[in-house]
């Protein structure tokens, strides 16, 4: 099956019928009712001082009703003239006037103005920086991880990978909730709306350059789909995926997930763990919870420690991968370690970062 173009399925796919569209995280603005504000302070002030001017000036000015002006009617010329309707009824006459006119009162009609169309000029510029923003985060976006999923497995997830060093400008979320992806953009992180499942979805989370997919949707059929949209998408990305119930684990394999968690099953022998020795229950669920005591990492073998046993080695090595065979700490073959080893060993929990919760699963 051919795929479309990704660029044109980005920039070109119709939001208002998949109802996705990316966000990107962004600074706080102020709320709309205090620049509205701002700027009827600003516009005040720019009449007041025009009509200062005119009132201080106003022997230089003809009035074809009353000859002479007073107050009321400097404030009546500074309004019309400022608002460019200029009724011709009072105008200036003698030159300083004029002068004043040229050189103050026009840059203040121009400010006055500048001011009243301020709203759509923020809008128009708004616009054209997120579209560049947008622009420039599409073309520099590589190797990078996609989170389908912003709950409770999700956030958990994103925290072990910050923990490890991952930057937040290389996560993408993808959800289908505004609110969650809003959330998640006050945490950092880029955002899609949208239904994973759909192709062009993930287009726009651009999974075809991610290096790694994590899938944890809140159904079994739904992690069934994106895993095959997503490998369809990219055959090179390592997809993690979870499930609820373990039955749909094989599924998710031939689906293209290269690993498989399943929660309910891993949390009832959690439970059973825990009942049948409360302490060996504790210290899994501390080697579970990134940042917390112990942690579980995967590094590759020093050069000081090659050709040295896993017993011999600083860290408390649990097994060792070599090449795609995983082998246990207590297997003969595990030892002597080789240079282009990886060791998964126990180490003491590194800070996390803790973040903003969201719906739940």
């Amino acid at each position: 099956m051919k795929l479309p173009n990704r660029d044109v399925m980005a920039r070109h796919a119709d939001e208002k019928v998949t109802g996705s569209r990316v966000r990107l995280p962004r600074q706080v603005v102020e709320r709309p009712l205090r620049q509205v504000t701002k700027r009827l302070v600003m516009a005040l002030a720019v009449l007041a001082l025009t009509v200062l001017i005119v009132y201080l000036d106003r022997e230089g000015y003809h009035d074809n009703a009353n000859e002479t002006l007073d107050f009321l009617d400097c404030v009546y010329y500074a309004t019309v003239t400022l608002s460019t309707t200029g009724y011709g009824d009072i105008v200036p006459h003698s030159d300083s006037a004029r002068l004043v006119n040229v050189l103050l009162v026009t840059p203040l009609r121009v400010l006055f103005l500048i001011i009243l169309v301020g709203t759509t000029l923020e809008v128009l510029t708004e616009r054209t920086r997120e579209e560049w923003r947008l622009n420039r985060w599409r073309s520099t976006l590589r190797d990078h991880t996609v989170i389908v999923g912003f709950g409770t497995k999700g956030r958990s997830a994103i925290q072990t990978l910050c923990a490890t060093g991952l930057r937040k400008d290389q996560i993408v979320i993808v959800d289908p909730s505004e609110k969650v992806i809003a959330t998640a953009n006050a945490d950092g992180f880029a955002g899609v709306i949208g239904d994973a499942t759909r192709s062009d979805v993930l287009i726009r989370a651009e999974v075809q350059k991610a290096r790694q997919i994590v899938i944890a949707t809140q159904r079994d059929d739904t992690a069934v789909l994106v895993t095959l949209t997503a490998r369809q998408l990219n055959r090179g990305a390592k997809i993690v995926a979870a499930v609820r119930e373990e039955e749909n684990a094989p599924l998710l394999r031939q689906s293209g997930a290269d690993a498989v968690i399943t929660s309910a099953s891993a949390a009832g022998r959690l439970l059973g763990l825990s009942v049948l020795s409360p302490s060996a229950g504790t210290v899994m669920e501390d080697l579970i919870q990134q940042g917390s005591g112990l942690d579980l990492v995967e590094r590759p073998v020093t050069k000081a420690e090659v050709g040295k046993s896993v017993r011999e080695t600083d860290d408390l090595v649990v097994s060792v991968l070599r090449g795609h065979r995983l082998i246990g700490y207590d297997d003969p073959a595990a030892s002597p370690l080789q240079s282009l080893d990886r060791v998964i060993t126990i180490v003491r929990a590194a800070p996390v970062t803790r973040l903003t919760t969201p719906p739940e699963d």
